[in-house]
């Protein structure tokens, strides 16, 4: 069992458009509406690989009553807090060469009552889904009306209730996050280089920050370097990951994809990493935030080595 946590989901449309021209009318050659928000694209690809899951969702309004039932068509059960509150909409825009324009709305701010009625919610799915060889992912954004040690308490409470705990945001609530030790946190790039306070120039950057997020209380770091691969820092080792992708469409999803393919995986090891290496290269040659089958992983197109680049620029440097 995988249960994720997503506060602020979405409704996600994604318009693929010949290209962005400001000001221009803009006419869309294909069109696609997604359930969205991180955790949830974590239970969409864990679902698609016929693994049980469970989204933890506040949803209000239109938005969040399409966005429960779009899930329960992918056969996901859905743990639903409901809010006064709408379900925000984001709005991405696909051009051919896979350059990604996003517009993310900030979404509802949670009451009080919300926001207990969220951790009760939370608590209740502990019990029903004990810990053992399940995980517990924590992803996204936090809506306004949680503070950032939020997720900080979250990962405490499900220490306590014996869960393995991944971590997926930024920011903040990150560095909150990491004061309870969570199990794994995944990091891309960017949110690396915002977390230590330096640019990331190269792969042996990366590598240095995710070892200083571990100093943090991270127990192990698997970083997206986008195009560059993924990096998995822990005890066990330092690993790199690449994959040969032959036609990007969409990178929307594809992180939490290949969250979901190292937690499948085991979530931990050079064989999670590679797991999660695939699902993040097939998620990539979808459209929208559409998550990959068994059917759409290629592991031959995968490279997992412990003879990490270190010098190796990245290809879109982090800052």
């Amino acid at each position: 069992m995988i249960l994720t946590v997503t506060p602020n989901p979405s409704l996600d449309r994604t318009y693929e458009v010949p290209s962005l021209d400001r000001g221009d009318v803009l006419r869309a050659t294909a069109e696609r509406v997604d359930p969205g928000g991180k955790g949830v694209n974590v239970s969409r690809a864990v679902a698609a690989a016929g693994r049980s899951t469970v989204a933890v969702l506040p949803l209000g309004g239109a938005a969040g009553a399409l966005v429960a039932a779009l899930l329960a068509e992918q056969g996901i059960e859905v743990a639903r807090v409901a809010l006064s509150g709408t379900t925000r909409s984001n709005i991405a825009l696909a051009e051919p060469d896979g350059t990604l324009t996003k517009i993310n709305s900030p979404g509802p701010e949670l009451t009080a009552a919300e926001s207990e009625s969220l951790l009760t919610t939370i608590r209740a799915q502990f019990s029903a889904h004990p810990g053992g060889e399940g995980w517990i992912a924590c992803c996204g954004s936090l809506p306004r009306g949680l503070a950032p040690e939020w997720y900080a308490e979250l990962v405490a409470h499900a220490h306590r209730a014996g869960a393995r705990i991944a971590l997926d945001t930024s920011g903040p609530s990150l560095l909150a996050g990491l004061r309870e030790r969570p199990d794994v946190v995944k990091p891309n790039a960017e949110e690396l280089a915002q977390a230590v306070g330096r640019p990331l120039l190269t792969v042996g950057d990366a590598v240095k920050a995710a070892e200083e997020l571990r100093t943090y209380g991270a127990r192990s770091v698997l970083a997206s370097l986008g195009a560059d691969g993924q990096l998995l820092v822990s005890d066990a080792g330092t690993y790199f990951g690449s994959a040969v992708v032959a036609d990007v469409r969409s990178n929307v999803g594809a992180g939490d994809a290949s969250l979901a393919g190292f937690l499948a995986a085991g979530g931990e090891g050079p064989k999670a990493l590679a797991a999660a290496v695939a699902h993040g290269a097939a998620a990539v040659g979808l459209p929208g935030s559409v998550m990959p089958s068994p059917a759409d992983l290629d592991p031959s197109a995968v490279t997992v080595t412990s003879d990490v680049p270190l010098d190796r620029s990245l290809t879109e440097p982090a800052r």
